[in-house]
């Protein structure tokens, strides 16, 4: 399981001129699903990923987590993520988890996420999303399930 989280000041996914979610200072964060991943994966990368302290305390270093500073998450699915570029030029994405897979663990992550933060914000499991965002820093954090 792969989590590309920014640091944001303002994110939105729309859809179909709609807007789905939309969140001031917070995390965006893209989640691709692996074929091997589980909900054991998910739990593991949500509590990382809840607990990092990548906002600015009062003297500027990087001290405070998400709850810290009444952030926002939004959560998109990205099967993207999972993309081999090492032949050719066209992307496989072999390694990527099935659709049922991906969009059940999607779902666990958005409910676990929801149980633990107040505010989590989603775009919508294979939909044509336009996501806009502001990246504080630019500050972005890749998390691998097979690095924690």
């Amino acid at each position: 399981m792969k989590f590309v989280i920014q640091r944001v000041t303002q994110a939105s996914v729309t859809i179909d001129n709609q807007i789905t979610g939309q969140i001031d200072r917070g995390f965006l964060v893209l989640i691709g699903v692996s074929s091997s991943d589980t909900k054991e994966t998910a739990d593991k990368m949500i509590r990382k990923m809840l607990g990092l302290r990548i906002f600015e305390d009062e003297n500027g270093k990087t001290n405070l987590s998400l709850d810290a500073v009444n952030g926002g998450l939004l959560l998109i699915s990205q099967f993207t993520l999972y993309a081999d570029c090492r032949k050719g030029n066209r992307p496989s994405f072999i390694k990527a988890g099935a659709p049922e897979l991906a969009s059940g663990l999607y779902d666990y992550i958005i409910e676990k996420c929801r149980m633990e933060h107040k505010q989590v914000e989603t775009g919508i499991f294979g939909a044509d999303m336009k996501v806009q965002l502001i990246n504080d820093g630019p500050f972005t954090v890749i998390l691998d399930s097979e690095d924690l």
